[in-house]
């Protein structure tokens, strides 16, 4: 039996030792605890408890979701954690972390990820109808129509192609497969069509950012 197997095992209770800094970031983690889920040639991994993840800083968060690493676990030298005795009542895990994810679902998208945070960031992440609800409600109020636009994405069939130059008139309804659906036309004829599929032309224009932020949501929903 390995050393480090013999002072700790899977499920301990441990804490990070007072001075030591995160590998990735450099912040001071002293004292964050959790439980063992992994022990490897003098690596262990943790499991943070509810109690240091309700207090983790907005920050560290935020970085972890930008450089797509996992904020809920973390992996340290055996000498960087000691056992711990000190118990919290705190949320459960499960509605703690799922009360993080959402609050910080859309940080890994930089820019764009703030902007729909500020959109969507009061509702359920789960709640995929009254998010296409807001998102319909937000574009009504702040797009300029009609706006020229093109489709952006490759269509299997149908009369719109990518690479048209259309126009847009209105945004018209929500659909649960394709989102919001727009009322256009492409010379004389008028069509309904996902707004997911179309990107505006002056790209600096205010339309431009609303259809973009509502395109990487939608690509990434």
């Amino acid at each position: 039996m390995q050393i480090d197997e013999i002072k700790f095992k899977t499920g301990d209770l441990v804490k990070v030792k007072y001075g030591t800094e995160d590998p990735d970031f450099g912040n001071d983690i002293s004292g964050w605890q959790g439980n063992i889920f992994e022990i490897n040639d003098g690596i262990i991994g943790v499991n943070w408890d509810s109690h240091t993840l309700s207090n983790f800083p907005e920050k560290y968060i935020s970085q972890c979701e930008e450089d797509g690493l996992d904020w809920e676990k973390i992996y340290l030298p055996r000498d960087d954690i000691e056992k711990s005795k000190l118990h919290y009542l705190a949320n459960d895990l499960e509605q703690t972390i799922n009360s993080i994810r959402s609050k910080h679902q859309w940080d890994y998208l930089g820019d764009a990820g703030k902007r729909i945070k500020k959109i969507l960031g009061h509702i359920d992440y789960e709640d995929y109808f009254a998010i296409l609800e807001t998102w319909d409600k937000y574009l009504n109020n702040n797009l300029s129509l009609p706006f020229d636009a093109e489709v952006s994405e490759y269509q299997d069939k149908g009369p719109l192609q990518q690479g048209n130059k259309i126009r847009v008139y209105e945004l018209i309804r929500s659909n649960e497969n394709y989102g919001i659906i727009i009322k256009l036309r492409l010379n004389r004829k008028v069509y309904h069509f996902p707004l997911c599929d179309i990107t505006v032309i002056n790209k600096k224009s205010n339309n431009y950012i609303l259809i973009d932020d509502y395109c990487t949501w939608f690509a990434n929903r």
